[in-house]
């Protein structure tokens, strides 16, 4: 008995992570160009709109323009979670890419509480950031 190959939309995996690949530098493109800092290129976060909370994402997009542009401590002032998640996905990334390279076989197994300590660990930084005396953590 054979397994059926897994197939999205009948393209392979490849042309998926080359697709998503190709939208990611597309879209650091764009925000290398366009200054988040200057009003009426970016929408503004509705969770601050409504409420005037900060959720855990605020601020991102300005981090990212920073680190585009090189500037970590801004990156750090706009939103501290930035860019240690660039850093982890960039050497994950660099980890699966240099084990195929060498011929190994690599997994994408997700050990079950990974998401949820990633989620709860978000969860409380978007309360942290709020908290009284905690304006270091309020996008800059």
């Amino acid at each position: 008995m054979t397994t059926p190959s897994l197939r999205l939309g009948g393209l392979s995996p490849r042309w998926w992570w080359a697709a998503a690949g190709g939208a990611g530098v597309a879209a650091l493109g764009y925000l290398a160009t366009h200054d988040p800092n200057e009003p009426g290129h970016y929408p503004g976060c509705f969770l601050l709109a409504t409420t005037g909370l900060y959720c855990p994402a605020c601020g991102g997009t300005r981090a990212t323009y920073d680190l585009l542009h090189g500037d970590v401590t801004s990156a750090f002032a706009r939103n501290p979670m930035v860019p240690p998640l660039y850093l982890a996905v960039a050497l994950v990334v660099a980890y699966h890419v240099v084990r195929r390279r060498l011929g190994h076989r690599t997994s994408t197994d997700v050990p079950p509480w990974l998401p949820v300590a990633i989620g709860v660990l978000v969860l409380l930084f978007g309360v942290v950031r709020n908290l009284p005396g905690m304006e270091a953590l309020s996008p800059a």
